[in-house]
């Protein structure tokens, strides 16, 4: 398998799934610490990331890892409380600002290149108390975020993401109700908060390109979370349908106001106000953006950031009693391929990111493409057989090459050693994994296993080979 002049590797993680150090050296509260420390199960056993990895305090050995690996980029969030504890500049914690100027520098030193996100879900808990993202008053507080970033670490970060999975947040934030603030408003603040995001990316966008742009030639944009969706029967003209709207309401509902002509795909807007009507609402559910406002969302994105994992079946389904609820107003069904392997929520379907990036590339113009998060998660108990994982990446891969030319692609792996949502158990997305019970056993397992890692399944030198070649690694 040949992999492109210039293809990227990295691995991504996030602010509070690996820092630890919750309170230290004059970190403020987030809503991740609010929303953990309440209790009452809301997470798995009640566990929290005051601790997490501890990356906040062993970052050279995270360095280390990131060196053996090989990595060309490393992908990581800035914890917004612990450079402004009460999310404004009326407070600035210079602990924090050294803490990611080490890790900025120390990257660049050892020829990796930052890509770094400023939202990743952790809201400070004071800007959570004004409104949080249900507020408009949260876009000009993100702007002013924002631009203290592009100036503190701007000149040597040039490539950010603004906002990480929009989709995803405002749904499990405000439709569900499992992320903070943890208090589901069905069918109605999942649009509100999205609508918000959009805005507070763009202005964030603009002030980038007027302020920042010249001086620092850096690119600026927000990554969206996208699985491909096959209709249930190819025959079906109503399922052919569905996928339409899947695709619309999962990725179109904020890569096209950004890529296209800043407003929501046509289907989504006349989906949520036909649903309105019919449940008895005067308006639609789904917020209007100004003309003002399409002119300032439009073209407010330098590179397509997508985030794939999966791909699902979907088959039209009439919301006939008119149920309140986001996926009720897509009208959708969707399910896996019972022969499809999977794991969680994860199938293994190769060719469906070679399809999404088809559709991305055909829909928008053939954007240079980063594949910002993609993995495949361990079970619990973790195993050291490795099998299923990097035989997925070898298939996803080989998918890849096979579809037609892309401008640019860099792929970043998911590195997600703390998660906090899953009720049912810990699926983490990890480059390595250690078992420190089994390695107090025995002290020499770690150097029989360590080339069983990321190298070990996607050497770039030899990934047909598993584990490397003795004479490539």
């Amino acid at each position: 398998m040949a992999f492109p002049a210039g293809f990227g590797w990295g691995a991504a993680t996030s602010a509070y799934q690996v820092e630890g150090g919750w309170d230290a050296d004059g970190k403020g509260p987030c809503v991740w610490d609010t929303f953990t420390h309440q209790g009452g199960e809301r997470v798995f056993k009640n566990q929290t990331g005051d601790v997490a990895c501890g990356s906040y305090t062993l970052w050279e050995e995270d360095l280390k890892c990131i060196k053996q690996l090989g990595l060309t980029h490393y992908r990581f969030s800035l914890s917004w409380s612990r450079l402004l504890p009460d999310g404004t500049t009326g407070f600035i914690n210079q602990k924090g600002i050294d803490y990611y100027n080490k890790i900025i520098d120390d990257l660049l030193t050892n020829g990796v290149t930052p890509i770094v996100t400023l939202y990743h879900f952790d809201l400070p808990q004071a800007l959570e108390d004004q409104g949080g993202w249900l507020s408009e008053v949260i876009i000009e507080s993100f702007d002013k975020y924002a631009r203290f970033c592009f100036s503190t670490f701007g000149d040597r970060v040039k490539q950010w993401i603004t906002i990480n999975e929009p989709n995803i947040f405002a749904v499990m934030a405000y439709e569900f109700g499992v992320f903070p603030p943890g208090v589901p408003h069905v069918g109605t603040k999942a649009y509100q908060a999205a609508h918000n995001l959009i805005k507070a990316h763009a202005r964030s966008w603009h002030s980038y390109d007027s302020l920042f742009r010249k001086e620092q030639k850096g690119m600026v944009s927000l990554s969206v979370f996208a699985g491909w969706v096959e209709p249930a029967d190819p025959a079906s003209v109503s399922d052919q349908e569905a996928v339409k709207r899947a695709m619309a309401f999962q990725l179109d509902f904020f890569a096209k106001p950004l890529f296209i002509d800043g407003d929501y795909p046509e289907v989504v807007k006349s989906q949520v106000a036909l649903m309105s009507k019919k449940q008895g609402y005067s308006s639609s559910r789904l917020p209007e953006f100004t003309e003002e406002e399409k002119r300032m969302i439009k073209g407010t994105a330098d590179f397509f950031a997508v985030q794939y994992y999966t791909t699902h079946l979907v088959k039209n389904q009439e919301n006939k009693k008119g149920e309140l609820g986001l996926l009720q107003d897509v009208e959708v069904e969707v399910f896996p391929d019972p022969s499809w392997i999977s794991l969680n929520w994860v199938c293994v379907v190769p060719w469906g990111i070679r399809k999404l990036l088809k559709y991305i590339k055909d829909t928008y113009n053939n954007p240079v493409i980063y594949i910002t998060e993609n993995g495949f998660p361990q079970g619990d108990p973790t195993s050291f057989d490795d099998t299923q994982r990097w035989e997925y990446f070898r298939q996803t891969f080989q998918e890849l090459f096979k579809g037609e030319q892309i401008k640019k692609m860099w792929y970043i792996y998911t590195v997600e050693y703390y998660s906090a949502i899953k009720k049912d158990g810990i699926m983490p997305f990890a480059a390595t994994w250690m078992d420190l019970e089994i390695i107090k056993l025995n002290p020499l397992l770690p150097k029989s296993i360590q080339i069983f890692l990321w190298g070990a399944a996607l050497c770039s030198r030899c990934v047909s080979s598993i584990p490397c070649r003795p004479d490539c690694c």
